[in-house]
């Protein structure tokens, strides 16, 4: 069974950064791909970052361009956020997905680290 394990979240200040870090187990998986999503507080569930298994393709969501950076390391089976620049619209609860290989569905969900930035 798959579990996706979230840590680093936390209380910060708008201008202060976080490092989100994503443990899987109790699967190897193969090519595919990892992402993080947030939920803030009354509102949906949105997509924050993406990576494929080889990190050629990521994308961001506009609004957390040139502030956060995604990236995995397949031997450790760990996928990283570093948030930058963090804002007060940054708070929410982040969650760490990952798809089956091959793949484009997210099929797996960690249960998430909150994070909120205060003013």
């Amino acid at each position: 069974q798959v579990q996706l394990v979230e840590s680093g979240g936390g209380l910060v200040q708008a201008g202060d950064s976080l490092r989100l870090s994503c443990s899987a187990s109790g699967h190897t998986f193969g090519p595919n791909t990892m992402g993080w999503f947030r939920q803030a507080p009354g509102k949906e569930r949105e997509f924050v970052s993406s990576i494929s298994w080889d990190a050629v393709s990521i994308v961001y969501a506009d609004f957390v361009k040139g502030r956060f950076a995604i990236s995995r390391d397949n031997h450790q089976n760990t996928l990283d956020l570093q948030m930058d620049s963090l804002k007060p619209e940054d708070t929410a609860v982040y969650y760490c997905a990952a798809t089956r290989s091959y793949s484009s569905s997210y099929d797996y969900w960690g249960q998430g680290t909150r994070v909120t930035v205060s003013s």
